[in-house]
């Protein structure tokens, strides 16, 4: 990976809940919480380029000054898989609002088609937007979701993604220059169905116990 928009990220942590998630006999609880053992890590990671403003406050001993998160930052988890990171996004960006884009794959043609969308009110403009989706297979969803919050006034835009192929990354950064794509594992291949591998399977049904 020689593009410096995408991120590879290793920490201990993240490399244990991997791994069991990728397990083909982690059951449904387990897997939830290690998705969300990995989400909160993709997402520190993926958070530290965000300015700060100064703020004064009073401890119980003394006046000081901290920092708090400076302009605006918008989650935009893809249905449905993304659901899976948002509860992580919330508890770390608590004020944050979020959108929603609804994908489904076609399972022959691999191609997604759009069932609902809906983001917050007004223009993403002076955003930073948070795109959350476990998966990057075909970058077929995600250029989607990237077109619809472009087209809003979203120009700093991040994804946030656990695993990744290879040609899913082409793709994004490919069509996508400025967007940064922060993930876990950099895959080896698709396969015929357009299935990550070695992969985790199908994220969504393993998190949802579908």
């Amino acid at each position: 990976m020689n593009n410096n928009k995408v991120h590879q990220i290793n920490h201990p942590l993240l490399a244990h809940s991997l791994t069991i998630l990728r397990a083909q006999e982690t059951a449904t609880a387990e897997f939830r919480r290690h998705a969300g053992i990995a989400s909160t890590v993709m997402l520190i990671e993926a958070t530290r380029h965000l300015g700060v403003d100064a703020k004064s406050i009073q401890t119980p001993l003394a006046a000081t000054t901290g920092s708090q998160l400076a302009g605006r930052l918008v989650v935009v988890p893809v249905l449905r898989a993304g659901l899976a990171m948002l509860a992580a996004a919330q508890e770390l960006l608590a004020d944050a609002p979020v959108g929603f884009l609804g994908l489904e794959r076609d399972e022959t043609t691999a191609i997604a088609r759009e069932y609902y969308q809906k983001f917050p009110g007004g223009t993403l403009s002076g955003s930073t937007v948070l795109i959350l989706d476990p998966m990057l297979a075909t970058g077929g969803s995600l250029a989607d979701t990237i077109t619809a919050v472009q087209t809003r006034g979203g120009r700093d835009v991040v994804l946030v993604c656990i695993v990744a192929a290879p040609e899913g990354i082409m793709r994004i950064t490919t069509e996508f220059p400025d967007v940064s794509l922060f993930t876990a594992s950099v895959d080896s291949h698709l396969d015929e169905r357009k299935y990550i591998v070695p992969g985790l399977g199908d994220f969504g049904d393993r998190y949802f116990g579908t």
